[in-house]
């Protein structure tokens, strides 16, 4: 007998940057790989950072090669440690490491700056920089727009010896921020505005987290970040699609500092880097519906207090959807499915959710809760077990397809908490849960059937009545004999766990959500977060932090990794059992 043929691997989604990486492999321009995440530590990471993290990463891994973590940090007035130890435990969460066979590669861009400067030097002495004393206003008005071309500089023609001198007044402080710039000298009538004499440096006194008041003068981004690729030996720098204007000036600059130079006394200095150079490659962003990605903007959901912070469960923060109980295996598979493409893609956040239930589905225990709690009197208790004080014993599995995860073992008693949903004076059509003449099963329990309800002055439901049917207790021999079409959850009183439930929702309502700064709090979902108090079952009296649960009926929940006690359980809704969503619900 033959044996049975293999199943064939999951096609991979359509990946450009894994084809060319496969080119390169196999034509020996590059031995091995080395990519890069190269963040600035001026924010949390969030799920937009999530697509380059699993791209870098993981196309890395599977080539045999390196990912590199780098800090870009060549702004300082932003750039906080507080969010270099955030982004590190976060690409941790997700699952990736920066650890390789040759060392371990986390690096910042500051630590590049005596090459940086010394780079930006040979490009004033060959000609190819200058420092340019315009304001800044006046530096934007000559550029030029994309039909007219830019003008050049009074100070473009200035001698290399005169320019190393001003810049080197720069470095030395001589100069009030915003005086002057270094711009490389290129062409102020190329038809791309990027290569019209950008800006590679700027004066900014500012305390920087690494290097501290060392440097007054600072590297633009556009400038240091091919430098960092190139002394890192980066093979393929795979960037996002705002950043293809800016792939001309960065060959150009890797191109001019690649190549030998002979000095005015003859003396031939080597090029600063070696060939192959790095080559970058542009990919469109993820964006998922409902989720605002503006890093400026989510830094002001938290300064004004809008939310509660960067891990708020609401934000789309890789800390917030940790938070918010989303398991980095979700977020990865979200990522890979989308592969790799040429445009941005705009993602429906139910994907996410969809990727979540998948993942935890075969995993998570279930548990019974209510959510909103109304009182079920079962009337004739005493009448079905001999006594008012009886507690009928009941059991239901951990998982109902893992036998190993064992038996979630309560019980029932004469008074129990519903769900206020479950009850109606006059049931709508296809409503086969409680009122009045009407019988259903307690889950795991026993057939009631409904007497009719209590209520308030205000014709408000304050209880449910209803006796006890006999012989129906699930797992027992006739127990079906009486048919029924409803079944709901429920949590005895005596044993309740009592518990704080917190509803989240989109924290947006509009699909594309791009609110003006002065906007943000109006913008914000009202029904985005509700606190209630409910109801657990006894099993979960005793749980330990971000352990994850299916709350039969409701959905996914967390116990919260901050606010969660065994004394005082509080659980995050992560998402429901299915998909839907209407702003509030």
């Amino acid at each position: 007998m033959s044996a049975p043929a293999p199943t064939p691997p999951a096609a991979k989604p359509a990946n450009f940057l894994r084809t060319i990486i496969e080119r390169d492999l196999a034509s020996g321009l590059h031995a091995k790989i080395r990519t890069r995440f190269p963040p600035e530590p001026n924010g949390y990471l969030h799920i937009g950072h999530a697509k380059s993290i699993c791209l870098n990463f993981g196309l890395a891994q599977e080539h045999g090669g390196a990912c590199h973590l780098r800090f870009d940090d060549t702004n300082p007035e932003r750039e906080e440690q507080e969010y270099v130890d955030a982004i590190i435990e976060m690409v941790r969460w997700l699952g990736f490491d920066w650890k390789a066979v040759d060392g371990e590669h986390l690096y910042y861009a500051s630590d590049y700056f005596d090459t940086m400067y010394a780079a930006a030097e040979r490009l004033i002495e060959r000609g190819l920089a200058y420092v340019d004393e315009q304001s800044a206003e006046q530096i934007r008005a000559t550029r030029g727009d994309f039909t007219t071309p830019g003008t050049d500089s009074p100070w473009r023609n200035r001698s290399p010896a005169e320019n190393l001198a001003r810049f080197r007044e720069m470095r030395d402080g001589v100069h009030a921020d915003g005086a002057m710039v270094l711009r490389a000298k290129i062409d102020m009538a190329s038809p791309n505005i990027n290569l019209r004499d950008p800006a590679i440096y700027r004066i900014r006194r500012a305390h920087h987290h690494n290097t501290g008041d060392r440097w007054c003068i600072y590297p633009m981004y556009t400038y240091a970040h091919p430098i960092e690729d190139a002394i890192e030996r980066i093979t393929h720098s795979f960037c996002t699609l705002e950043f293809e204007d800016q792939r001309p000036f960065y060959d150009w600059l890797l191109e001019r500092l690649a190549e030998p130079w002979t000095r005015p006394d003859g003396v031939v200095e080597p090029g600063l880097f070696q060939h192959p150079l790095p080559k970058q490659y542009e990919f469109g962003k993820l964006f998922l519906t409902h989720v605002m990605t503006s890093k400026r903007k989510l830094r002001l959901l938290v300064e004004q207090g809008i939310v509660s912070g960067w891990d708020d469960p609401r934000m789309p923060t890789l800390a917030g959807l940790r938070r918010r109980g989303y398991t980095p295996e979700s977020v990865r598979r979200m990522a890979d499915d989308t592969g790799a493409s040429k445009t941005n893609i705009w993602l429906d956040s139910r994907v996410l959710d969809a990727a979540l239930r998948e993942h935890l589905e075969g995993q998570v225990a279930r548990a019974m809760a209510v959510v909103d709690p109304l009182p079920l009197v079962l009337e004739n208790w005493a009448e079905v077990w001999g006594s008012d004080s009886h507690r009928e014993p009941c059991q239901a599995p951990a998982h109902p397809q893992r036998p190993e995860l064992g038996t979630r073992r309560f019980e029932l008693g004469p008074r129990v908490w519903i769900e206020r949903d479950d009850y109606a004076d006059v049931p709508p059509k296809g409503f086969f849960r409680l009122f009045p003449g009407n019988k259903v099963r307690l889950k795991y329990g026993v057939v009631v059937e409904c007497l009719g309800a209590e209520k308030d002055a205000a014709g408000q439901v304050t209880a449910v009545r209803a006796k006890v049917v006999p012989d129906t207790k699930s797992g027992t021999p006739g127990a079906d004999a009486v048919k029924v079409k409803g079944t709901i959850t429920w949590v005895a009183a005596h044993d309740a766990v009592p518990v704080e439930l917190r509803l989240y929702d989109h924290l947006f309502s509009a699909e594309q959500p791009d609110p003006d700064e002065t906007g943000l709090r109006e913008a914000v979902n009202p029904g985005s977060r509700r606190v209630v108090q409910g109801w657990l079952e006894p099993s979960l009296r005793d749980v330990p932090r971000e352990t994850r649960f299916q709350f039969e009926r409701h959905g996914y929940f967390i116990a919260d990794r901050m606010d969660h006690s065994a004394g005082r359980p509080v659980y995050n809704r992560i998402t429901g059992l299915k998909d839907g969503w209407t702003p509030g619900k």
